[in-house]
């Protein structure tokens, strides 16, 4: 249900994490939706507390104490005799108070299909987009002994399974063999030994039966639509609501203290707001921002043991979320080592280092997660490794975002001869509107302009692309807002919790160092005019700031390309941001780093200098 603003004038949304509760305000103020408070406490899942509620009350205390501090006013307050006041009477109260959760590891899921590349694959993209860490795929077709498949379901203690597999109206034999390991493997829920494992089957519906007889007694079985109810079709939205559904009642409620909480989270009129996984959270948000300004919008969360990509791509807006959950710059900051390789991370970096001195740092960083930087060289190498896990999860996420495999791609006489099963990526770079950053790491790097060149270095974005950032990590408190008021979301999304970076401009194609490779005239709101043509494997920074407009005359040589449509000259508006406006001319599809370690430093120096990445004795 949507609410205007007369119903909404102040709202309290939390963020419950691992280990931190982060608590915001919104309010209307002169006429829009702002953020206007933040407040943060640990969270109080564990042990000593036990109890979640805790942390909100702390995290919403501290925002009490900065609104009467903000108002000159003692008398306000959002909560009275331990819970919140709906509805606000004056002073005292909220109109709406909304929750998201990744507390006690969020939501862990095993999914099961009969073959992994097809069904298997719309399993977990249904699971993913419902905001759960895929623990693992069990197919027919992967190759591991059943008893291994059995010993597997066993271990893992998932939170619940989804099970898909087979068309409507084809064979039952194999998702019906499936069900049975299932029931073999006789699976316990990780929380909570008082009720059965929750499953969804989502397969065949002639197989509905046959799985009920094979899993009825053994866990908590749900029956949704299908989600691949023909090999061209893709229905996931069932099965999505069912997850989201089974967290709330099954999850949730065995998490200490989240009863409680679920009888808190009501909009204006007492009705119930269902607690959302953070990353659900995440990716309504950016659905609703594609869909609001009609772009196609890529971002990423990079944190300490995972790195979530999320991407809404074409006009039908199909969103896509990937959790790589070896990818991060804590916990799993040795496996992006291990994934990257060695010569990978050190492309990136603008000096000399020993191999076994960045080893020790990276070892001590994971020993040490919490700690951050304390010199400039450590800086500089932990952003080169974060450029890698950012490639590595987005190379992840291109091949699963990806056009439905198993079936004819249709083709047009010049493809006629060439047959191939489909399964491309829907992920184009070039049609890419936004691209929207958020972790510590980018968040909260020294300078903005680190962010920015850590954003095209691992992204490679094409073409016109604008780039942002989140800026205290305000998007799952937005996705869930939007659940009751879109116009407040996408209103305090755009307002307080993007800041917006520049535009890079970044021609596709390849030609030789040193030759022309783009004219481009910027005129600039001042009145001042950038006009230059740029050489091959050159990067140049205009200032143009938040909110501002250049005028842009684009022009592409030796065969490079500005857009979809192979466009070599254009006219533009350019917007600026904190950073400003970015013209790359460093080549696309192939992007190619000097092979010689002393010429790619002497380049990256160069490049950095043009950018203002860091203080010019590092660079020197």
């Amino acid at each position: 249900m949507q609410y205007d603003e007369k119903r909404l004038a102040r709202i309290v949304a939390t963020d419950c994490g691992s280990t931190t509760t982060k608590a915001i305000l919104i309010e209307w103020v002169d006429g829009e939706f702002r953020q206007t408070i933040r407040g943060e406490a640990p969270t109080t899942v564990e042990a000593p507390l036990n109890d979640v509620t805790k942390g909100v009350i702390n995290a919403t205390q501290e925002l009490e104490e900065l609104a009467r501090l903000k108002y000159h006013n003692p008398n306000i307050k959002f909560m009275e005799n331990g819970k919140f006041v709906i509805p606000r009477k004056g002073d005292i109260g909220v109109d709406a108070y909304v929750s998201t959760s990744s507390a006690g590891g969020g939501l862990q899921m095993m999914v099961t299909g009969v073959v992994a590349s097809m069904t298997g694959e719309s399993a977990e993209r249904a699971a993913l987009g419902a905001g759960a860490i895929v623990m693992d795929l069990i197919a027919s077709n992967d190759k591991r002994m059943n008893h291994e498949k059995i010993e597997r379901i066993r271990e893992l203690r998932p939170d619940m399974i989804l099970m898909a597999g087979g068309e409507d109206g084809g064979t039952v034999k194999h998702v019906v063999e499936m069900a049975e390991l299932v029931a073999s493997a006789d699976p316990k829920p990780r929380l909570g030994s008082a009720y059965k494992l929750p499953v969804i089957y989502a397969g065949n519906k002639d197989a509905r039966e046959e799985i009920i007889k094979a899993l009825g007694e053994k866990v908590d079985l749900i029956i949704t639509d299908n989600i691949r109810p023909k090999l061209e079709i893709e229905n996931l939205l069932p099965a999505r609501e069912k997850i989201h559904n089974l967290f709330m009642e099954h999850v949730m409620k065995q998490a200490p203290g989240y009863n409680k909480l679920m009888e808190w989270t009501v909009g204006p009129e007492h009705e119930q707001v269902p607690i959302m996984p953070t990353p659900a959270a995440v990716g309504n948000i950016m659905q609703a921002i594609a869909k609001d300004e009609n772009i196609e919008v890529v971002g990423v969360d990079i944190g300490g043991a995972t790195t979530d990509v999320f991407s809404v791509f074409t006009k039908d807006f199909i969103f896509n979320r990937t959790v790589s959950a070896n990818l991060g710059l804590s916990y799993s900051i040795s496996n992006v080592l291990a994934s990257a390789g060695l010569e990978n991370i050190m492309r990136w970096v603008p000096f000399d280092i020993d191999e076994s001195e960045l080893r020790n740092m990276i070892k001590n960083k994971m020993i040490r997660p919490t700690t951050i930087p304390s010199l400039l060289e450590e800086l500089v190498l932990e952003q080169a490794i974060a450029k890698e896990a950012l490639r590595l999860a987005f190379e992840q996420h291109k091949s699963f975002a990806s056009s439905l495999k198993g079936m004819q791609k249709q083709r047009d006489i010049s493809e006629a001869f060439s047959q191939s099963v489909s399964g491309e990526t829907i992920v184009n770079m070039m049609t890419l509107n936004l691209l929207v950053g958020s972790g510590g790491v980018l968040s909260h790097a020294p300078r903005r302009n680190q962010t920015v060149l850590m954003l095209i270095d691992a992204f490679l974005p094409e073409g016109i692309t604008r780039l942002s950032v989140d800026s205290i990590f305000m998007m799952p408190h937005l996705g869930v807002l939007s659940e009751i008021s879109a116009k407040a979301a996408t209103e305090v999304f755009r307002k307080d919790c993007m800041v917006y970076l520049g535009t890079c401009v970044a021609p596709v194609g390849k030609c030789k160092i040193g030759k022309p490779a783009l004219y481009a005239k910027l005129e600039l709101p001042d009145g001042t005019v950038f006009e230059e043509d740029i050489p091959f494997g050159e990067m140049r920074l205009i200032p143009c700031g938040v909110g501002q407009i250049a005028k842009a005359t684009l022009k592409t040589h030796s065969g490079l390309i500005l857009d979809s449509e192979k466009k070599k000259e254009m006219t533009v508006d350019l917007y600026g941001g904190v950073v400003g406006i970015v013209l790359d001319t460093r080549g696309r599809q192939p992007f190619v780093l000097p092979a010689d370690k002393t010429e790619r430093i002497a380049a990256l120096k160069k490049w950095m200098k043009e950018l203002k990445i860091y203080p010019e004795h590092i660079l020197s």
